[in-house]
């Protein structure tokens, strides 16, 4: 009977928080709190550099960038590209460097509602709640709030904060190739960055804007 309650109230509260971010950004994510806290205790000090900008706001070239670079299927699929999770899972078992399948709903709902960190409970929530913002959020604001919480630096979070931080301008400013090279960086913000791309993060760049020349442009509705 306890169970059952706990369970009810799990899913009142899960749904009713996704739907609250339909209409509220997020303030704050569980990684942006790990961070600042860590931080503080190494003395480095409390880093959390971030400002929100709505869909409407924030550059066609940089959401094109990260469909193109992110997840190319992302207006295509319910949440999860099963394609690219066999890819993904055959590279792995063939001990090729270890590559994930996540989607931009994956990421957007491991950012946003969990914590850091591998294991499979962590995963069973984060597809439960990739599928509840794919129930009860549009492409166009599951996208809004990805390029808005996601971690692009040091303590940087979110396209404004970084673009702000590398390129001196706001984000919806980005040319394709600037957005591009900050997609391009996503995987490990804070090894690499957009100010001193390496060889690799240019090659990164160029399939990039390949894939945003082969997508051509998005189209929500």
């Amino acid at each position: 009977m306890i169970a059952k309650k706990v369970l009810l109230w799990f899913f009142i509260i899960s749904i009713s928080w996704v739907i609250l971010y339909r209409f509220i950004n997020p303030p704050v994510t569980l990684l942006m709190l790990q961070r600042g806290i860590g931080g503080v205790v190494s003395g480095d000090g409390w880093k959390l550099e971030k400002e929100w900008r709505s869909a409407d706001e924030l550059s066609n070239n940089l959401k094109l960038a990260a469909v193109a670079g992110e997840d190319a299927n992302f207006l295509h699929h319910f949440g999860f590209d099963f394609k690219s999770i066999q890819k993904a899972y055959a590279k792995n078992k063939a001990g090729k460097p270890i590559r994930g399948g996540s989607t931009i709903s994956q990421q957007t709902a491991k950012n946003v509602f969990l914590w850091p960190g591998r294991s499979y409970i962590r995963k069973a929530f984060e597809a439960y709640f990739t599928l509840l913002i794919e129930i009860f959020w549009s492409k166009e604001r599951i996208l809004e709030v990805y390029l808005n919480v996601a971690e692009m630096g040091d303590g940087i979070y979110g396209a404004e904060a970084a673009t702000r931080e590398y390129y001196h301008k706001s984000s919806h400013r980005l040319t394709k190739g600037q957005a591009a090279l900050l997609i391009a960086v996503l995987p490990n913000p804070r090894k690499w960055s957009p100010a001193h791309p390496t060889k690799y993060i240019y090659y990164k760049q160029y399939l990039i804007l390949r894939n945003m020349r082969r997508i051509g442009k998005l189209r929500f509705d």
